[in-house]
């Protein structure tokens, strides 16, 4: 965030500290707001959507321990734990400050501060806060910036990962439950390659019949098979300099397997109906929700396959393992869906991030996008509380389910698919919404399980 969109808030009982800063700002910050009772904080910050704290160490002048100041950043960082702060002391208080850095402050100015000093300071905390917790494009791209947010220990060993792998063109596969952000994940590799500026075609594999495998991907000439009334490039064509992203990989045949082998190896198509191959030039990403050891199966997936696609390999962290990042990804949500919605700026009561951090979250950052969403539809004020978030029945039955190990998965993925249409009176649109399956998807599970 840059400093002219922030509001800034100063809490200093001196009152010509709050006029100097206030001066100092009131041309760079979009709004400056002076507080000289610390106990006003809670009322403050509820009702506005404040971006930085300056923060005095002292408010008693009897006492000058800085406990006043540490005992209003833990306050603080428990309200708004997002919320950048800035503990403003006197130099004989230093190791005060530092020891406000232990307890959650992102910073500390020290009376009489220069101007220049802490204007640099604010602006760069403010751009931290916004950008280094982001993968994201570069800004040559012309393709858009896919953002995926997270500061987690996970999510920050991929980002490391992924600005080590991105600029080259190592096939990648990417692994990890539905609802992890596999497809958000592929969009920003891309984004961060050196063919960011050439094609990104997604293909979701899983869903296409046989007969239709290679008429998508390969391309056809007219009259090669019925309602061929064109010539027609297939997705290797169309992603021919940039990136060919592959979902649902791992639910392919071995009759498909074997014909995605062949043109991986010799890259070159041949449009069904000709004999003459295409050369291509593709940087392909593919991703799967099954296990790699389930991949690792010869009588499932070819491991010569596996090996041509899996230079490198992602892991997508379930949401339940990045439980620093539930909050970020809350408020990220309730901001872009207030947008989207036409309401005021969305914040949480802290008994509703309460509530958010203690759910586990079987459907993963899509769950938690979709109830958001509902959310800040449903509510009825600019602080969502806890009865305004209702998590998905369907997810919530499901993580409760005792399983029986007597039970084969396929059995219980076949009953859950039942419980869910049976729940939507047969309508597969919304049920196929619910499972986190694409219309095509659905269909093709049903038809494995000959419902």
């Amino acid at each position: 965030m840059i400093l002219k969109k922030a509001n800034v808030l100063i809490v200093d009982d001196d009152t010509d500290v709050l006029t100097a800063v206030k001066l100092l700002l009131k041309t760079e910050a979009q709004e400056v707001i002076t507080e000289k009772n610390p106990e006003n904080l809670n009322w403050l910050l509820q009702r506005n959507q404040i971006d930085l704290v300056l923060l005095d160490m002292n408010f008693n002048s009897a006492i000058n321990t800085g406990n006043e100041g540490i005992y209003w950043l833990r306050k603080i960082k428990e309200w708004k734990p997002n919320v950048c702060v800035i503990m403003i002391t006197a130099y004989g208080d230093i190791d005060l400050a530092v020891r406000s850095l232990k307890e959650g402050a992102n910073d500390f100015i020290v009376k009489p501060w220069h101007n220049e000093k802490l204007i640099e300071t604010i602006k760069d905390l403010l751009d931290k806060q916004e950008g280094v917790k982001t993968v994201k494009s570069p800004a040559k791209s012309t393709a858009g910036s896919t953002s995926i947010l997270g500061e987690s220990d996970a999510m920050q060993d991929i980002f490391h990962k992924v600005n080590k792998i991105a600029p080259t063109d190592a096939n990648i596969l990417i692994l990890g439950e539905n609802g992890t952000g596999k497809d958000l994940m592929a969009k920003a590799i891309h984004e961060r390659s050196m063919r960011a500026n050439k094609p990104f075609i997604k293909v979701d594999v899983g869903a296409l019949t046989d007969t239709l495998f290679e008429s998508e991907l390969f391309g056809h000439k007219k009259g090669a098979f019925t309602d061929a009334r064109e010539d027609r490039p297939g997705r290797f064509e169309d992603a021919h300099g940039g990136t060919l992203f592959l979902d649902e990989i791992g639910n392919i045949s071995l009759q498909q397997q074997a014909k995605l082998l062949t043109v991986l190896q010799n890259r070159q198509v041949t449009r069904l109906g000709t004999n003459k191959p295409i050369d291509i030039d593709i940087r392909l990403i593919c991703a799967t929700n099954v296990p790699l050891q389930e991949l690792a199966n010869e009588n499932r997936f070819r491991k010569d396959l596996i090996y041509r696609i899996n230079t490198v390999e992602i892991t997508m962290p379930p949401l339940r393992k990045r439980n620093n990042d539930i909050v970020l990804l809350a408020r990220h949500f309730a901001k872009l869906y207030a947008s989207k919605y036409a309401k005021p700026t969305m914040d949480f009561e802290p008994a509703a991030l309460t509530k958010l951090k203690q759910y586990n979250y079987p459907g993963n950052v899509r769950e938690l996008q979709y109830s958001i969403e509902r959310a800040v539809i449903m509510a009825d004020d600019h602080i969502l509380k806890t009865d305004d978030l209702i998590f998905s029945s369907l997810e919530t039955a499901v993580e409760t389910v005792e399983i029986d190990d007597n039970i084969p998965l396929s059995e219980m993925e076949k009953n859950a698919i039942l419980r869910v249409i049976d729940k939507h009176n047969g309508n597969i649109t919304r049920a196929a919404k619910e499972l986190g399956l694409t219309r095509t998807a659905l269909y093709r599970r049903l038809s494995k399980y000959d419902i």
